[in-house]
């Protein structure tokens, strides 16, 4: 088993979008940056997190690369497709609603 987060294992980084794996990066270079601030002042008690944190940067990376190049797919916006589907269903109730109303504008 690889050393790092066990959050941030390869499957469970297929699985999110490309903002969130930039966001993930973002934190773990934080992370990273305040690790190795603490043992640069001794306050550092676990040497391993700065190991971790650098595979964690590492396997982000690589998830991203490999979607560049396509070895690995996109994961599909869930929540995007549905607000399309709402978008139809308006559309309908909009032409359904509006038949009537020239209706009885004519019978006037």
């Amino acid at each position: 088993m690889a050393i790092g987060s066990k959050e941030l294992t390869p499957v469970e980084l297929d699985t999110f979008e490309d903002e969130r794996l930039v966001d993930e990066l973002r934190k773990a270079k934080e992370e990273l940056f305040n690790l190795r601030f603490q043992s640069a002042t001794g306050q550092l008690e676990t040497h391993g997190r700065l190991r971790a944190v650098k595979r964690d940067i590492a396997r982000i990376y690589t998830v991203i690369r490999e979607r560049e190049l396509g070895i690995r797919a996109t994961p599909v916006a869930a929540p995007a497709a549905a607000p399309a589907k709402a978008a139809k269903k308006t559309k309908k109730k909009d032409a359904v609603d509006a038949a009537p109303e020239t209706e009885t504008e004519e019978a006037k």
